[in-house]
């Protein structure tokens, strides 16, 4: 059995996680712990206060217990929110406080987009545009070229948390370029775990999403590979690669 703990903000979409074990069929486990958001909202001094250190740490003995191997704070917006040397920092503390492998949701769409052999990104986000843009900066310190983005001005996760496919696929659409090798939809709040594919079809290009992204990024930390086209082109690369990215200059800490 291969176990990865999941630290996720409040209420939203957390229901993807066993949906995704369900899609998974195997011994993987997801257990999951909700962290205290605070205001929600997604603004970006919100989305900082989300993440702090404190709050990540609440729910690690419960996830240790648990059986954990490897811990993902599982929001886009409390982890890119902090800044690419914030974010890196707040990992880093993450561990310490665990002992334990630790990562993001945002690291794992910078891992992930290498994954599927891309450099070049649509963002296809529910956050205002200010937030969007917070997000495409995080990308280029990772060395990742934005090339298109599409907001969908959603103000909390609540309200992204109401969103359905249609939703979620108009602004796939919107946010796709033809320079883009692959479109991304961050934001953990996002129901996105039941239609991957669709949306890939959609647009005849890999799509990465939160959730499906933050549970490969803990899968690649516990170095389980496992093989689930349903979840989309990411789980369909049977080898995940495990590296070290270095964009300028900075290492990305696993």
């Amino acid at each position: 059995m291969t176990t990865v703990g999941l630290l996720y903000p409040g209420h939203a979409a957390e229901d993807d996680f066993p949906r995704t074990e369900i899609l998974l069929d195997t011994d993987i486990r997801l257990p999951l712990f909700s962290t205290g958001t605070g205001e929600d909202a997604y603004r970006p001094d919100a989305l900082r206060a989300q993440g702090e250190a404190a709050r990540l740490a609440e729910g690690v003995e419960e996830l240790r217990l648990a059986g954990a191997e490897a811990l993902v704070w599982a929001s886009s917006g409390g982890s890119f929110g902090q800044g690419w040397e914030g974010a890196h920092e707040q990992i880093a503390t993450l561990a310490r406080t665990a002992g334990l492998p630790a990562s993001s949701t945002s690291f794992g769409f910078v891992h992930a987009v290498r994954e599927v052999g891309a450099s070049r990104v649509a963002v296809a986000a529910p956050y205002p545009q200010d937030v969007t843009g917070l997000f495409a900066r995080f990308l280029a310190s990772a060395g990742v070229e934005v090339v298109a983005t599409a907001s969908g001005g959603a103000g909390s996760a609540a309200e992204a948390g109401s969103w359905g496919p249609d939703e979620v696929k108009r602004l796939v659409r919107e946010a796709d370029h033809p320079d883009a090798e692959v479109v991304l939809v961050p934001d953990t709040a996002l129901h996105t775990a039941a239609y991957v594919p669709e949306l890939e079809e959609l647009i005849g290009k890999p799509v990465l999403t939160a959730n499906q992204v933050t549970v490969w990024e803990g899968l690649r930390l516990a170095d389980r590979r496992t093989w689930a086209p349903v979840l989309g082109t990411l789980f369909a690369t049977r080898e995940p690669v495990l590296r070290t990215l270095e964009p300028k200059g900075i290492e990305v800490r696993e």
